[in-house]
């Protein structure tokens, strides 16, 4: 008889002592994982800020044509191209990535190791986070000003620390806050040598003309984030692209998967970023929904954030313990919500701009929630 051979444990595994110390965990959980876990869908999917309203219909019909059989360019050329000539540089200085999460991987790839430090605000993107976490950096944090983040902090820290990266997202995700860009523009020259910002614009296509700093792309400081996941409506697809100085562009080529970028996914981003009209469209729909999510917090004595991003953060006038009953009331009702993690932005709840039908629903929900956090 043959003899089975004994089965490995957990314990056989070969992990590096990096791996074996982290969390299995991941940054956000999903709405399908909150969904599996309470047997039934939502009603309103508002936490994601994703675009509800979709990408434009020319996407669609670029991504059927689509040789779906065939890899896609490991070079993104024509999408690169394009996003170059829609800003105005050249080529090398954009790399286009698996959305700005993707490309935040990579970079933290490139510049951090075990005991490196990089520096960020509490309770902003964890995402960033989680890759630092990842390649064993020592991440610091200051924190918000007033519900902003905090440039002279972020950058005051970094001297302090001598970090290699230092992270600011402008607008802001979780407060929808910004800053004028001639505030960043001014707050640059304080940034010590050797640092390079890393400038998360993913909400860059919502604020106001003027929030963007005027940064020469070939300044070695800076690195900027952008993405086609929330106004272009692509959040499924996974496409982002860095704007940087061509050296620190090229060296991505070191690191990153080569043909992580599908073909439809290149052509449906392509087909978006032809199509400013669509957009400017979508915009006009996120004004519309972000005045519409205020009224409602108004309507219920709570107060609206001013925005600059597809979501709406509402002060629950309280603190993290009541924002979170408020957030599971409403979850309880089928309206996915999110909320700040870190105190006090936790005071809040995010709201995604949605659809008449989906605000219906949070404004059909909000009363009961509010009613629950204010009993428990």
């Amino acid at each position: 008889m043959a003899c089975r051979a004994t089965p490995r444990t957990m314990t056989d595994l070969r992990l590096t002592p990096l791996t074996t110390s982290l969390p299995s965990t991941v940054p956000f959980v999903g709405p399908e994982a909150q969904e599996r876990a309470r047997g039934a869908t939502f009603a309103a999917r508002l936490g994601a800020n994703e675009s509800v309203f979709g990408p434009s219909p020319k996407v669609a019909e670029a991504m059927a044509a689509v040789d779906i059989w065939k890899y896609g360019d490991p070079e993104n050329h024509d999408l690169r191209e394009a996003v170059a000539a829609h800003h105005g540089i050249d080529a090398q200085h954009i790399m286009v990535g698996e959305g700005i999460d993707g490309l935040l991987g990579y970079l933290v790839r490139l510049f951090v190791g075990p005991g490196d430090h990089v520096v960020t605000s509490l309770g902003a993107y964890p995402t960033f986070n989680y890759h630092v976490a990842g390649h064993g950096g020592t991440l610091h944090t200051v924190t918000y000003k007033d519900d902003h983040e905090d440039p002279a902090a972020l950058f005051a820290k970094t001297a302090e620390t001598g970090a290699k990266l230092v992270y600011l997202a402008n607008p802001d995700n979780p407060m929808g806050t910004w800053h004028d860009g001639a505030v960043l523009e001014r707050a640059l020259d304080t940034l010590p040598d050797g640092c390079v910002l890393v400038l998360d614009e993913a909400y860059i296509e919502c604020a106001p003309h003027g929030t963007a700093p005027e940064i020469d792309p070939a300044d070695p400081r800076v690195i900027r984030m952008r993405t086609f996941s929330k106004v272009y409506g692509l959040a499924g697809a996974r496409v982002g692209y860095a704007i940087g100085a061509a050296p620190l562009i090229d060296a991505f080529n070191k690191v990153r998967n080569h043909f992580g970028m599908n073909r439809a996914a290149q052509a449906g981003a392509l087909a978006a970023l032809h199509d400013q009209s669509y957009l400017a469209h979508v915009q006009a729909q996120i004004g519309a929904a972000r005045d519409r999510i205020a009224r409602i917090a108004s309507d219920n004595g709570l107060s609206a954030l001013p925005s600059a991003t597809n979501f709406v953060a509402l002060d629950c006038g309280a603190d993290g313990v009541f924002a979170k009953a408020v957030l599971d009331g409403l979850i309880a009702q089928g309206i996915f919500v999110r909320m700040p993690f870190a105190a006090p932005q936790n005071r809040c709840i995010r709201i995604s701009c949605g659809t008449a039908e989906h605000l219906d629903a949070f404004a059909a929900a909000l009363p009961t929630a509010l009613n629950h956090a204010r009993k428990g």
